[in-house]
């Protein structure tokens, strides 16, 4: 029971940056984004690690290293959001 809440925590707030970035209410560089996503990702992987899940392993392990990145540059001022051409 305990990982079942750990898990849907995790979903809800990746799911909480996608919207909010969808619906334009957090930018991609915005500490709030950033960190939700990596809280998100890490509460996923911590319950794959714990279930034995490989898949879900390699893809939210993947989710919060990539995240933590993103925070890190986004503390730094480092982010750029220049858009594609």
């Amino acid at each position: 029971m305990f990982w079942q809440v750990v898990s849907t925590t995790g979903a809800v707030l990746v799911l909480i940056a996608y919207a909010a970035l969808q619906l334009k209410r957090l930018r991609v560089d915005s500490v709030a984004y950033q960190l939700l996503n990596f809280l998100g990702g890490t509460m996923l992987a911590v319950t794959a690690i714990v279930t034995r899940q490989v898949g879900f392993i390699l893809m939210e392990g993947s989710w919060a290293l990539i995240s933590a990145m993103g925070l890190v540059k986004v503390l730094r001022g480092e982010h750029d959001v220049t858009p594609l051409p």
